[in-house]
């Protein structure tokens, strides 16, 4: 991002046990799905998802505002209403919606604080999912409402549910930003974190071969 280590640095994530959600698509052959989530700046949300068992492609993008907007210059400047997201393409085969969720609030971000990550603040940066239809809302809200009740964090969640008007991808330079990037001090301290956290958090979904824009396209 932008100057590396300030203004759009993410905080470095810790892990958090949650349980799964107790509403929940059935695993089940059938068409490749999407799933649009915001947590902070893309990179690291992406590099998470990168190495989710079941998932085809991931695109860092911007949901939320109009196409007009959809660039990473005027997102920055946190009035665009889009938010840094990701786009998760998956088998419903393999990993259902439900679990993509799970991996969203115990490793991808924090989603107790509002519109910032760690020392990134602005609309851009806030916690949301976009949901594509009427049951991809259904397990957002339940799930959220789950894990209030129960507790998991120390402070309420403050994730959006909103419906997805659109996704736009990012600038080629910020896709497989992790993967490319993985000695750069940003990525060393505050994304490489939540991978390991996968990895010892979720080991049942993490994929140690990352999925890659690149070879996707």
């Amino acid at each position: 991002m932008a100057a590396l280590l300030a203004g759009s640095a993410c905080a470095q994530e810790s892990a958090t046990n949650i349980p799964p959600p107790a509403i929940d698509q059935a695993v089940a052959p059938g068409k490749l799905q999407t799933a649009v989530v915001a947590g902070g700046c893309f990179w690291g949300v992406q590099g998470v998802y990168q190495h989710l068992k079941g998932v085809k492609n991931v695109l860092s993008g911007y949901s939320g505002g109009d196409r007009s907007t959809a660039d990473y210059e005027s997102v920055s400047d946190g009035d665009s209403d889009h938010a840094e997201s990701v786009q998760i393409v998956f088998d419903p085969a393999q990993v259902t919606y439900g679990q993509i969720l799970q991996v969203f609030f115990a490793v991808a971000h924090d989603p107790t604080q509002l519109n910032r990550q760690g020392p990134d603040t602005g609309l851009q940066y806030r916690s949301a999912i976009f949901y594509a239809d009427a049951e991809q809302k259904k397990i957002a809200e339940s799930y959220i409402a789950q894990l209030d009740k129960a507790g998991v964090f120390s402070r309420p969640i403050v994730t959006r549910v909103d419906p997805l008007k659109a996704f736009y991808a990012a600038e080629g330079y910020h896709q497989d930003y992790l993967l490319n990037h993985p000695g750069n001090p940003y990525i060393v301290v505050n994304d490489l974190p939540k991978v390991r956290n996968f990895q010892r958090v979720l080991p049942k979904l993490y994929n140690s071969r990352a999925v890659t824009v690149a070879r996707s396209n």
